[in-house]
This record gives C-alpha cells, sequence and structure tokens, in this order.
C-alpha cells in the first residue's frame, strides 16, 4: 500500500534521513522504532508529502507519490504534535474536519468516532480542557475522520495515562484488522512488541533492521542465558538451545533452581545500535 525507497534528507549540515526504505500492507502495523532525533518524525514528514526529499521516493499504491493531492487523500496523520483547535468542542473540531473532507453526514461522523475514542460524553466540552491522554485520542480520530485507507501516527502515545495508551493501542489494533496499513513511530519497546506485525529499527537516519519481532530476535537477538542453581552455587550458560540445556541440568540432577533470560527487543537494539534506546 505504501512503499519508501532510500529517502536521503539533510537541514543543513545535519543529515536527517541516510537511504530510509520500508513499506506497509494493508492489515498491518509497520513499527518505527528508534530514539529521539533517530529519524522518525522527518520520514513521516516525507510520507504525508509535507517536506520534499533530497533523493528517493513514496509511493501509495497506484495514487502515486503524497505531494499529488489525490494521493495525499489517502493518508491520515497524527502528528506528535496535539493538532487541535483548544477553543474549539471535540464535537466542533471532528465535523469542521470532516466537511474539509468532504465526508457525507459529518456530525454522525464525528459522534461515531468520539464514541470509538471513549469521548462522546465529552463531545461539547472545549478541548482547552481536556487532559493530555483525552487530547492524543481526540488527535488521532482526527486523523481518520476521512476514513483513509493509509495512517500515519507519529509518537501518538507520549505523555498519556496508562488508560489512554491502552485505549490507543486498542484502537490501532483495530484499524489495521479492518484493513488499513498503519505506520506507527514509538521509542517505547513494549508498544512495538505489542503492537507491530513488524518493526523497523531506525537510529541516525537509518533503517538497521526489519522483520517481525520474533525475526529480529532469531537474526540479532543472540543467546539465551540459562542459569542453572545448585547446592554448590549457580551454573550459567549461553546458549542458543535453552530447553536442551535446561534437560540436561534436570537430567544431571542436583538442580534446586533454573531461570532462563531471553533476548528479547531490546536486545536486538542493542545488538544493532551499541546504546540504550532512551539514551
Amino acid at each position: 500500500m505504501i512503499r519508501v525507497t532510500e529517502l536521503r534528507k539533510s537541514f543543513g549540515s545535519v543529515r536527517a534521513l541516510d537511504g530510509v526504505g520500508f513499506h506497509a500492507e494493508r492489515g498491518e502495523v509497520l513499527g518505527l522504532l528508534g530514539p529521539n532525533g533517530a529519524g522518525k518524525s522527518t520520514a513521516l514528514a516525507i510520507c504525508t508529502g509535507l517536506i520534499v526529499p533530497d533523493s528517493g521516493s513514496v509511493q501509495l499504491g497506484d495514487a502515486g507519490a503524497p505531494r499529488d493531492p489525490a494521493a495525499r487523500r489517502l493518508i491520515g496523520l497524527a502528528p506528535q504534535q496535539i493538532a487541535l483547535y483548544e477553543d474549539l468542542t471535540a464535537r466542533e473540531n471532528l465535523v469542521f474536519l470532516a466537511k474539509i473532507h468532504g465526508v457525507h453526514d459529518p456530525v454522525r461522523r464525528a459522534d461515531e468516532l468520539l464514541d470509538m475514542v471513549g469521548l462522546l460524553p465529552r463531545a461539547r466540552d472545549r478541548v482547552r480542557t481536556y487532559s493530555g491522554g483525552m487530547q492524543r485520542r481526540l488527535n488521532l480520530a482526527a486523523a481518520i475522520v476521512h476514513d483513509p485507507p493509509v495512517i500515519m501516527l507519529d509518537e501518538p502515545t507520549a505523555g498519556v495515562d496508562p488508560q489512554s495508551r491502552s485505549g490507543i493501542l486498542e484502537l490501532v489494533q483495530r484499524l489495521a484488522a479492518e484493513g488499513r496499513a498503519v505506520i506507527y513511530t514509538t521509542h517505547y519497546m513494549e508498544e512495538a512488541q505489542r503492537l507491530c506485525s513488524r518493526v523497523a529499527i531506525v537510529d541516525h537516519g537509518r533503517v538497521l533492521a526489519t522483520g517481525s519481532v520474533p525475526e529480529l530476535i532469531a537474526a540479532h537477538g543472540g543467546e539465551s542465558v540459562v542459569t542453572v542453581d545448585t547446592p554448590s552455587g549457580a551454573r550459567i550458560t549461553r546458549t542458543r538451545e535453552p530447553l536442551r540445556e535446561i534437560e540436561r541440568a534436570l537430567a544431571e540432577g542436583g538442580a534446586t533452581a533454573v531461570r532462563i533470560d531471553q533476548p528479547d527487543l531490546e536486545t536486538v537494539f542493542l545488538a544493532l545500535t551499541g546504546r540504550r534506546l532512551r539514551d
């Protein structure tokens, strides 16, 4: 549905993107996982036609590049900064945006979305009275008011409470299950692991690896660590076959406890970048 090829972009002497490429199909959530400043937001800005790349291309199915208004209508964007009118009510925000997009029966569509994000009881309240989590949910509703097949979400849970975060993640899963292609940028490891069909690990303007979480762990996670406690002390073994090591320990007898520390997405990130995600 969307294919990004060899994007490069510099701002003065700063190279924000250095050959970034990825794709997302209908029905999947592609996570762009990386620290702040990795280039994720710049990539989304190019994908939505807000910034022109120095080189490379973005293709939206058969519709063409996002600089074309007809192709851009296929995209819904929830930017990292809240893009709402604070002096309007939640319903007024969505009705206004629905009318801009030519949505049939904009009031009905607005209330449908408010119900979807759990804000219908507060539909008549001005946005400035909303909590950060409520504004994030409304920001997502605004992104999909025209029912786009491609949805781009830039750090949509930044600074929200746990309840709002859970609601946003559930909604993103629902949108993908309904056949949208979702690109989801985050620096939260647990979100990428829970939500994404595939993950592209991004750092210093480059995609270092792409795959499902199990594929990334298998390719880059390294070995599991098996710790076997015995009366005489602990035996620590690094292995790619932890179950076989446990079977051996049990067969030998004398084990009082066994623990497996398996590689995870953070292990993969460290292996590829040499630093922790939030450094």
